[in-house]
C-alpha cells in the first residue's frame, strides 16, 4: 500500500457575513484545496468574563499538513476577530485519490 500525503483539516469559525469571503480566500490563494462552509453552527463561550453566544459558521478547510503555518497565518490576518478560532488537525487516511487532489490544488503541490 502507498503511503498517502499528510493532509490536515483545519477547523474556523465566523460571522456568517464572512464565510464566504474567507473561503474563497483561501482557495484562490491557493491555500486550501476545498473549503466546506457549515452554515450555522452555536457556539456559546468565555470571552473577557462574559458568557458569549454567537450564530456563527464553521469553515473546514482541507490542505496538506506543510502548508498549514502558512494558512494559519494569512487566515488570522484575514478574519474579522481580535482571537479567531483556527484549529489544525491531521489526517491518518482516507482515498488516496482525494488526498492526492488536495496536495495538487495548493500551492505546495502546484
Amino acid at each position: 500500500m502507498q503511503p498517502h500525503p499528510a493532509i490536515s483539516v483545519v477547523l474556523s469559525t465566523c460571522p456568517p457575513d464572512h464565510a464566504e469571503r474567507l473561503a474563497s480566500l483561501l482557495v484562490e490563494r491557493r491555500l486550501a484545496a476545498c473549503v466546506n462552509i457549515l452554515a450555522q453552527v452555536r457556539s456559546v463561550y468565555r470571552w473577557e468574563g462574559r458568557i458569549e453566544r454567537e450564530d456563527e459558521c464553521l469553515l473546514v478547510i482541507k490542505l496538506p499538513s506543510e502548508a498549514v503555518d502558512r494558512l494559519v497565518a494569512e487566515l488570522v490576518d484575514a478574519h474579522p476577530y481580535d482571537v479567531p478560532e483556527v484549529i489544525a488537525l491531521p489526517v491518518s487516511g482516507g482515498n488516496p485519490s482525494y488526498l492526492r487532489w488536495v496536495c495538487g490544488e495548493t500551492a505546495g503541490g502546484a
